[in-house]
């Protein structure tokens, strides 16, 4: 008499899973329905005018959320790694200061005073992280502090050297114009600006940095759960010290963006847009505990709020209801995001 052969026991590694369920687990899919959702709602709102087809439009809203977006890139990074930089909107305005004063008061060439920038922009990120890997305080406390700092030091230093809180003319240095092809022109007749080309490219390079690179796989790693990243052989405070210099590095390219558009520098520039680069990452999926989040998300995060800014200008709304729509925009996207997240973990 023959047996029945035992039924085979399915392994749950090779359960198919659907594309849309597969969707709904990518940490950035709820900030492109969020994104998509704020273009309509303005498209509606905004009706004087052409919201959707006027590529001056585009252009406007762009150049705002690029503004964002290129800083928000390594602060979710950053926070992927576990960390946080408060310090990250007034590194904007030291950077840009740093620059007006060299290329102004000391005559410097734009392009030397701009690698002295952005080496003082490292600095500031490599002080910042060596001292959290050291000293073990929270990221939080360490940059808060190093914010207090340079706020002090933009105001008081600035004032002490040039005898005002602003710095102007910085267009009257030498290689001006070539720099500012370079980072702060206009690239169409509908005034793209060139800052929204390099949002794009640092998103690019950051999502592949996450999606290909070894670092990428520290940076989970080192947010996710350091100790078990360290006994595998991850350098965490590597790791971590070297997204801080990335941090302020950016930071200070956005200064010396700023700087150039503008053709001066105000003490007070950046100060409040460390919360909105913290925004775009969280809209993009970033967990305030790391080890979970995307660039292309933060991305979507940058473009969203870009539109919200100038949005609610073009709808003739009180511009104080931003303030309401980053709020309400930062409570929808933790709780979607945490959502998202339980579902991914439940699909694997």
């Amino acid at each position: 008499m023959s047996t029945a052969a035992p039924p085979v026991a399915s392994d749950e590694r090779l359960v198919a899973i659907g594309l849309g369920k597969r969707l709904l687990t990518r940490p950035d899919i709820g900030a492109f329905l969020g994104a998509i959702a704020v273009f309509l709602g303005f498209s509606y709102f905004a009706r004087d005018v052409n919201w959707f087809g006027d590529p001056a439009i585009w252009a406007s809203w762009s150049d705002q959320a690029a503004q964002y977006g290129i800083v928000a890139v390594p602060v979710a990074l950053l926070m992927i790694g576990g960390e946080f930089d408060l310090s990250a909107g007034v590194m904007i305005g030291s950077s840009g200061l740093l620059l007006g004063y060299l290329a102004t008061h000391a005559d410097m060439n734009i392009w030397p005073a701009m690698v002295i920038v952005l080496l003082f922009g490292l600095t500031i990120g490599f002080l910042n992280g060596i001292t959290v890997v050291k000293t073990r305080l929270p990221s939080f406390i360490v940059t808060l502090a190093t914010f207090f700092i340079l706020q002090g030091v933009n105001a008081a230093l600035t004032l002490k050297l040039t005898g005002q809180t602003a710095i102007q003319d910085i267009d009257t240095a030498g290689g001006f114009d070539s720099a500012r092809r370079w980072l702060a022109s206009e690239i169409t007749q509908y005034d793209f600006k060139v800052k929204v080309l390099w949002w794009v490219g640092l998103t690019i390079v950051g999502a592949w940095l996450l999606s290909k690179a070894r670092f990428g796989n520290w940076i989970y790693s080192a947010g996710g759960d350091p100790v078990a990243a360290r006994n595998i052989g991850v350098p965490v405070a590597r790791t971590k010290v070297m997204l801080f210099m990335m941090t302020s590095g950016v930071a200070s390219l956005m200064g010396i963006i700023e700087a150039l558009e503008l053709r001066s520098m105000q003490s007070k520039e950046g100060i409040g847009l460390e919360f909105i680069f913290i925004i775009c990452a969280v809209v993009g999926g970033c967990l305030l505990t790391g080890g979970y989040g995307s660039v292309i998300g933060t991305f979507f995060g940058a473009a969203m709020l870009g539109m919200v800014q100038l949005g609610i200008v073009f709808a003739q709304w009180d511009s104080n209801w931003t303030f309401t729509f980053q709020g309400v925009i930062l409570f929808l996207a933790v709780m979607l995001n945490t959502l998202i997240r339980n579902r991914a973990q439940k699909a694997r």
